[in-house]
């Protein structure tokens, strides 16, 4: 009955086993709970429990018999393995009963309460059972009688059971081939990914050898073009800092294409920019002719400083000039002229102005009645005996404030509006001090200007002929008005003053390396000195003169009585002038002539004195007395004053007094 079932719902022996063996009823075993002859590995699937009744373990294997056939269709590789363990038979044959014959077994009926016997295998499981050596001792614990309901409740488990593991087995079977598709698919990625490596390879190849020719080729490349940007800036773009970088971006491309010129190949794209660089060129030369050109007319604008225009439209783009003299020196040198001629007006009108406004300055007259041997009633009776009008009272031989003029801070020249509103009396240095000052700065400022804006297109020797034609009106102007300071005066400090500021004008050129006022300078100098030297003869004139009046006898001695030992007003004059031509003499040199003329007239001077103590008769100590007072007071006058000339001379006067000290 039970062998009825089992034929009707498990496959025959034959189409599970070898044809030399007999069918047995043990459980098939595998590792992965299949038979030991279908060992197709499925994922996820358990053994099942050891404690399953032979029927149902052999109702589950048919099931899974019926499954790996089916599942021999797909796509996985089956995979079988060799049984190396006992023999099924054997182990059935112990199973059934120590020595029991396996065919007379097979033939012996089967009873129910033999199907219903429960075997106890200890811990093991039937697969390690079957796998073990040993032998096997069946106990049986139980004998039971099973129900035809509980036997139906157990059919309908083990239905479930078989139905759950059909399931299971369409599901793998779908994953498979999802895996299968998968695998697939992923080989088509693969494939891809490999083409586009190799493309990303020669990719990469490419942009390297495209690197590498790029490198090679930009500077011939970068020759031989010209960016539409530039092309349109020099032509139309307002005149600037980006238009003046265009403009020597031409300049670059059209050097290169002469020397492209030069060379026995010449390409293609070479002498295809050749025509576009000539334009280009001269229509640069073009905008810089105009824009310089509105640039000079600025320059003849009434109230305008040039230096401005000098500094922001010239000094800052001076690159044009440059490449106008490079590319077309003729309209250069007609620019050049056209600037020149309109500074030389400018300075010129300037000057021209400011001398206008000096002239209006008053000043003290010092004529050859202000001279040391002259008396004050001289003065007076010349002054009354004049035409013309008497100036207000100064003083010819005092220094006082007037060496401040050397000592001010103060570098800046009186302006023209307030030259001609000062109503103050000057001597003859201040207006000299403020044209020269005013001069020598604009000097300064355009032949810096000069030096930086035609530079290195001009040479300096260029330059400096340029310089000269631009100032020779306005250095004459200054030597005029120098002339007409110093061509009438008796001021030997003023003329002294004037010497010391045109050596101190000579220094700042020098320190600001101005050599092209070098001429006016010395001309200046050649107008100072030799007046200088005029009034200083003339002082020693008057006290020759002054000396020679004195009487060769001495009077009576009843006039004799009423002469006073006290300085002579000579000695105070001469005190004065020597204090003031030592005061501005400290740093001067023994070789100056102003040293030669002051010797000569001390020498006058002691030979007046001591001429005149002859007045005292034989009254000796009277006579020490009148020259020890006037040494003394030269000597006092002297005392605060240093430098080298001026300690030889307190030197001469201290050994003077002390002759004469002692008998006083």
């Amino acid at each position: 009955m039970w062998l009825d079932r089992l034929a009707g719902q498990s496959p025959s022996p034959a189409s599970s086993q070898p044809p030399s063996r007999a069918y047995s009823p043990a459980p098939a075993r595998s590792s992965g709970g299949l038979g030991p002859y279908l060992t197709s590995q499925r994922p996820g699937l358990t053994p099942r429990s050891s404690s399953l009744s032979l029927a149902s373990v052999d109702s589950s294997t048919s099931s899974l018999l019926a499954s790996s056939r089916r599942a021999t269709g797909s796509n996985l590789k089956q995979t079988t393995t060799t049984y190396t363990g006992p023999d099924p038979a054997d182990i059935l044959a112990t199973l059934l009963g120590e020595g029991s014959d396996l065919s007379r077994n097979a033939t012996t009926s089967i009873t129910s309460a033999d199907l219903n016997t429960v075997f106890d295998f200890g811990d093991l499981s039937l697969h390690s059972l079957a796998l073990s050596d040993e032998p096997l001792s069946t106990t049986i614990d139980s004998r039971r009688q099973q129900s035809p309901e509980e036997h139906e409740r157990n059919k309908a488990k083990f239905e479930e059971l078989h139905h759950s593991i059909q399931a299971c087995d369409e599901i793998l079977a779908s994953v498979e081939t999802n895996l299968a598709s998968f695998r697939n698919d992923l080989a088509a990625v693969s494939a891809d990914i490999e083409s586009l490596q190799a493309r990303s390879a020669a990719l990469n190849v490419r942009l390297e050898n495209r690197k590498a020719v790029e490198k090679g080729l930009a500077p011939a490349v970068e020759e031989i073009s010209v960016s539409p940007a530039t092309v349109a800036k020099i032509a139309d773009g307002h005149v600037d800092e980006t238009w003046v970088k265009a403009l020597n971006e031409i300049d670059k491309k059209d050097a290169a294409h002469k020397r492209s010129d030069s060379a026995p190949e010449q390409h293609k794209g070479l002498q295809d920019l050749g025509p576009l660089l000539e334009k280009l060129v001269q229509k640069a030369i073009e905008r810089i002719r105009d824009f310089f050109v509105a640039q000079i007319k600025a320059l003849r604008s009434p109230h305008i400083n040039a230096q401005i225009i000098q500094q922001q439209n010239f000094l800052k783009f001076k690159e044009l000039f440059s490449f106008l003299h490079k590319h077309h020196p003729t309209l250069a040198n007609e620019i050049s002229l056209a600037y020149m001629n309109t500074m030389r007006w400018y300075y010129a009108n300037q000057f021209t102005r400011y001398e206008n406004a000096l002239r209006k300055i008053k000043l003290h007259v010092l004529e050859k009645m202000d001279v040391l041997g002259n008396d004050d009633t001289s003065r007076r009776g010349a002054a009354l005996s004049s035409s013309r009008i008497a100036g207000p009272p100064h003083d010819a031989f005092n220094l006082g404030r007037r060496v401040d003029i050397l000592r001010t801070s103060n570098q800046t020249a009186i302006s023209s509006y307030l030259a001609e509103e000062d109503q103050t009396t000057h001597y003859l240095e201040t207006p000299f001090r403020n044209f020269n000052l005013a001069l020598i700065d604009n000097v300064t400022a355009e032949y810096t200007f000069l030096a930086s804006f035609f530079a290195p297109a001009l040479s300096y020797a260029t330059i400096s002929r340029h310089f000269t034609y631009i100032f020779d009106p306005t250095l004459q102007l200054g030597q005029v008005l120098t002339k007409n300071l110093v061509s009438e005066t008796y001021d030997a400090i003023g003329l002294l003053l004037s010497i010391r500021l045109n050596q101190h004008f000579q220094f700042e050129l020098q320190r600001r390396k101005i050599p092209a006022a070098d001429g006016y300078i010395n001309g200046t100098a050649m107008l100072l000195w030799p007046r200088l030297q005029f009034v200083m003869n003339a002082h020693c004139e008057s006290v020759r003169a002054l000396t020679t009046t004195l009487p060769t006898r001495p009077p009576p001695k009843v006039d004799q009585a009423k002469l006073s030992t006290a300085p002579h007003v000579v000695t105070q004059r001469f005190g004065q002038l020597l204090h003031g031509v030592l005061s501005m003499s400290t740093e001067a040199g023994d070789d100056e002539p102003v040293v030669t003329s002051l010797g000569r007239l001390r020498s006058e001077t002691e030979a007046f004195l001591t001429k005149y103590s002859t007045a005292f008769g034989t009254d000796k100590r009277k006579r020490e007395r009148f020259l020890y007072t006037n040494y003394s007071l030269i000597l006092t006058i002297i005392s605060d004053v240093g430098g080298k000339l001026a300690v030889e001379q307190q030197e001469h006067f201290e050994g003077l007094k002390t002759a004469f000290q002692e008998a006083a």
